[in-house]
């Protein structure tokens, strides 16, 4: 989720409750015309007439608003799941987590505490793990089913996401994620890890390669950056133009209303999952077209669970970001992963990666969005592990 969004959520938030309105008000004009004068009793009874007519339209319009409200979001899931030419196989659910080898809470001096959780060997090779805006360690699932018996994997959530507790000082720069990245980077103890992010986890890496140079080469062995970009991504986003223009004057302006009325746009973000409006936002601006319904529904999940005012916070931080200057003084190999048709990231900031960091290598999932490193996780995990090999155990061969 990156600053565009706001767009997103304000405009879901608002048609969802137009549903609502609808609904009552509906609901309320058939209740007041179904009540009839009796001249003879000299008073009002409730005298519904069903038919062809326009009461009985407007209890009908009034039930399937009421209907789509509270029940949308499992009609749309039905649609797609019956529509979706590309099943889930069994045994890979997006939802499905191994259980983790141990975890830990990392105190951090602004007041936050990171949850950390550990897969797979702690002889293996390390990869830190950082997610995307909006989402929490649960994005990793894949990997974690398909890598934590070759790998050691440590998983953390972003400050005040998933089970990680917020800063005290509200602080959600870029800068401090990046320490916070190194606190977590220093329980892969003496082995040098692999960093890979998504999104902001790649804008995170990034940002550490720029305030902790001297960990590239001997704390660090490798970077694997997702669907993401090295500045802010206001400015890499499909329709760059517009949201540049609209960016102090509109986004930042509704990222603190989002702050302020921050219940009430929880209240908006369950009402558009609820009726399935979300589903299809995500449906639209995720996937490239061959995901399965699990994976929109696991994806849309994430929103509504994580505090709208952590999310804009988070996304006015993304506003002060650029690492451009980092990039081409990264010594370590890199891998560069874009998707063809991601409007969130465009494919052109993942090749400005490529291109000013010199060990590095790109490739493009497709057809793919924002989660194409979900929608095609054979594929992701796949790429990871064959950089991993050849970038740590080199004399290892891969491993299928």
């Amino acid at each position: 989720m990156i600053p565009i969004f706001i767009l997103y959520t304000w405009l879901l938030g608002l048609i969802s409750f137009g549903i609502i309105g609808g609904t009552v008000y509906l609901g309320h004009e058939w209740q007041q015309r179904s009540w009839v004068w009796d001249p003879v009793a000299q008073r009002s009874f409730f005298n519904p007439t069903l038919g062809w007519n326009a009461e009985t339209a407007m209890l009908a319009g009034a039930i399937t608003l009421l209907i789509i409200a509270l029940a949308g979001g499992r009609i749309v899931r039905g649609i797609l799941r019956a529509t979706s030419q590309k099943k889930t196989a069994p045994g890979e659910s997006p939802f499905h987590s191994p259980k983790p080898v141990s975890q830990e809470r990392l105190r951090r001096p602004d007041g936050s505490e990171l949850h950390v959780e550990f897969y797979g060997p702690e002889d293996a090779t390390p990869i830190v793990l950082t997610h995307g805006w909006g989402f929490d360690s649960r994005e990793w699932n894949y990997l974690k089913q398909e890598l934590s018996e070759q790998f050691r994997l440590i998983v953390w959530d972003e400050p005040g996401l998933g089970k990680s507790a917020a800063p005290a000082n509200r602080d959600y720069s870029l800068e401090t994620f990046a320490h916070n990245l190194d606190a977590v980077l220093s329980l892969a103890g003496n082995k040098p890890a692999i960093l890979l992010g998504h999104s902001i986890g790649g804008m995170t890496i990034l940002t550490f390669c720029r305030l902790f140079p001297q960990s590239l080469g001997s704390r660090v062995a490798g970077l694997i950056l997702t669907h993401t970009t090295p500045t802010d991504p206001v400015h890499t986003a499909s329709g760059a133009a517009f949201y540049t223009a609209i960016e102090k004057p509109v986004l930042v302006p509704l990222m603190y209303l989002t702050i302020a009325l921050s219940p009430l746009v929880w209240l908006m973000n369950w009402l558009s999952y609820w009726n399935g409006s979300a589903h299809l936002s995500t449906k639209r601006g995720s996937f490239g077209g061959t995901e399965t319904w699990e994976q929109i529904d696991f994806a849309t999940k994430f929103q509504p669970q994580a505090p709208p005012a952590v999310l804009a916070r988070g996304m006015l931080g993304m506003m002060r970001y650029d690492a451009t200057s980092a990039l081409h003084s990264i010594p370590i190999p890199t891998l560069v992963v874009a998707a063809n048709k991601d409007s969130t990231t465009k494919p052109e900031a993942s090749q400005e990666i490529h291109s000013a960091i010199p060990n590095s290598q790109l490739i493009t999932l497709a057809p793919a969005k924002h989660l194409g490193l979900i929608e095609h996780h054979h594929q992701y995990a796949k790429a990871v592990r064959e950089f991993v090999f050849s970038t740590v155990v080199k004399d290892n061969p891969p491993m299928v």
